[in-house]
């Protein structure tokens, strides 16, 4: 990936000012990169802007005609933990650029132009992801908001909206499943986010040990998890691992591949399959701009 890398962080046009940060970029968009369904931690805001938490810190993220305005956040905390969140070290104008050989993905990676992908915390991802099997992403949302609220540490208010941080394993590990379900709406998710919890609480994964395994043997390990399948899996090592050769089929990119590429319904793995096959290295990214571009078009539906 060195070649999609900038070389250091200061090719980044960022600069402190009176309102906030101010970044300017042309592949960087708050409602591509919040609405691809990568993540659920966020509200929108009545001004449009995106306010959503991390590590710990509340940021508020606001598209405007010539800029991006970032507020909440000092420029250290940006180049810190935000430079990275938000993937600032890859050039995505020319990963754009070479997709953009394939007119589908050209339309689909201008379609969705700001999308860049999350590099997000391990277990909020897992968590999150299991919360997402056969589930719309307003539930989805709404669970995670509660889990934080209940068992999450109290990080402060922000435009009259309180923020928590998402809980540790070690909290949500002894958390009675019944109370998962009733409180958070979870279903029959409970006991697998409970068990899933228990087992990263007690060593499981291990970020820095894990990051050597093969994609394919890192996969195989995070489908021992509760609730963890190939589609979840394929999203942990995605927006977790910074596997970007991964390629999630859900329903949406399903039926997008199959309208735009495969030409008649196939089963998942060979969606799968085909796309590793024609996208290669950047399956990941060709993923995130196919599946923004099929839901916001409702291709397939």
């Amino acid at each position: 990936m060195m070649r999609y890398q900038f070389d250091n962080k200061k090719d980044i046009d960022i600069k402190e000012t009176d309102d906030g940060l101010v970044l300017k970029t042309p592949s960087f968009n708050p409602t591509h990169i919040f609405e691809c369904g990568q993540c659920f931690n966020f509200i929108v805001e009545e001004d449009g802007s995106y306010t959503a938490v991390f590590l710990g810190k509340i940021i508020n993220v606001l598209q405007r005609d010539e800029d991006v305005l970032i507020k909440n956040i000092s420029i250290d905390e940006f180049y810190e933990i935000f430079y990275d969140y938000f993937d600032l070290r890859t050039d995505y104008d020319l990963i754009k650029n070479e997709l953009s050989s394939n007119e589908t993905l050209k339309l689909a990676s201008e379609y969705g132009y700001g999308i860049r992908i999350l590099n997000q915390e391990l277990f909020e991802t897992v968590i999150s992801f299991i919360i997402s099997a056969n589930n719309g992403i307003t539930r989805i949302k709404n669970s995670i908001r509660i889990i934080s609220e209940r068992y999450g540490d109290y990080i402060g208010e922000y435009r009259g909206n309180k923020y928590y941080s998402f809980p540790r394993p070690e909290v949500l590990a002894d958390v009675d499943p019944i109370e998962l379900r009733e409180y958070a709406r979870v279903g029959f998710r409970d006991v697998r986010i409970v068990e899933a919890s228990k087992m990263i609480r007690d060593g499981f994964l291990d970020y820095e040990s894990d990051q050597l395994l093969e994609t394919a043997d890192l996969k195989e390990k995070l489908m021992e998890l509760p609730g963890v399948g190939p589609k979840v899996s394929d999203c942990i090592l995605l927006f977790t691992y910074h596997r970007r050769e991964t390629f999630p089929v859900d329903v949406w990119i399903k039926r997008v591949m199959e309208t735009l590429f495969i030409g008649h319904e196939v089963p998942k793995k060979q969606v799968d399959d085909y796309a590793r096959e024609i996208f290669g290295d950047l399956a990941g990214y060709a993923q995130q701009y196919l599946f923004y571009y099929g839901r916001e078009e409702k291709i397939g539906k």
